[in-house]
């Protein structure tokens, strides 16, 4: 509900706009904003129909792997970002893979089990993310993509754990089927980062300021 945007806005005394699908997320997060320049709308991230340029920095956290389109979802950030500003970009990916190369059946089985539990699309790699921005008009010099799977993978064991307590386990009985495919879900994703086939990938790519030549400026990051 807006917990990022809140936190940019206060950090950098910056104007918001933040999108999800939900309506309540979106009621209860301007709730939460008042008092900040922090608006969040229920609408298609990919599709916002917003100007273009609009944003110095485009920031998606944990996103990317719920959007079927990764093109028209890299593409619509490119967009939105003015020239000379920049779009980071967080989101759990499989592996890079070589050319020619195909994940394993055992990963395929693993990722397709967690977009079951969590109904999520088709993943893509890092290095599909660099491509794509490769690609969008304005960035021509290559994005950043950094790998923070060492960070984040103990998070889910720690999840797991805390899953075990017995008020958890009550918690669960009462919400249903979907909740507890969800734990399930926790289990998968520990067995695909000891797997070595998710990763999370943190993508930061600068768009050249309005008449620069291409290739950006040296030192942007």
């Amino acid at each position: 509900s807006g917990g990022w945007s809140r936190y940019i806005a206060r950090k950098y005394n910056a104007s918001v706009v933040g999108y999800t699908l939900s309506p309540e997320q979106a009621r209860r997060g301007n709730e939460l904003s008042a008092g900040l320049d922090v608006e969040l709308r229920a609408a298609d991230a990919t599709n916002t129909s917003l100007p273009d340029g609009s944003f110095d920095l485009v920031w998606s956290l944990e996103s990317g792997e719920h959007m079927p389109d990764k093109k028209r979802f890299v593409g619509e950030m490119a967009r939105l970002c003015a020239p000379g500003g920049a779009v980071s970009c967080v989101t759990w990916c499989h592996r890079d893979l070589k050319r020619d190369e195909a994940l394993r059946k055992r990963e395929r089985a693993v990722l397709g089990a967690v977009n079951y539990c969590y109904y999520l699309p088709k993943w893509c790699s890092g290095a599909d993310y660099r491509e794509l921005f490769a690609k969008a008009p304005g960035f021509s010099r290559k994005a950043i993509v950094d790998d923070w799977t060492p960070n984040i993978a103990p998070f889910w064991p720690a999840v797991f754990r805390s899953a075990l307590r017995w008020s958890s386990l009550k918690g669960l009985a009462r919400t249903g089927v979907k909740t507890a495919r969800g734990a399930v879900a926790i289990l998968l994703m520990i067995v695909g980062y000891r797997l070595g086939t998710i990763k999370f990938v943190a993508v930061a790519a600068a768009k050249e300021p309005a008449g620069a030549p291409a290739g950006g400026v040296p030192g942007l990051y």
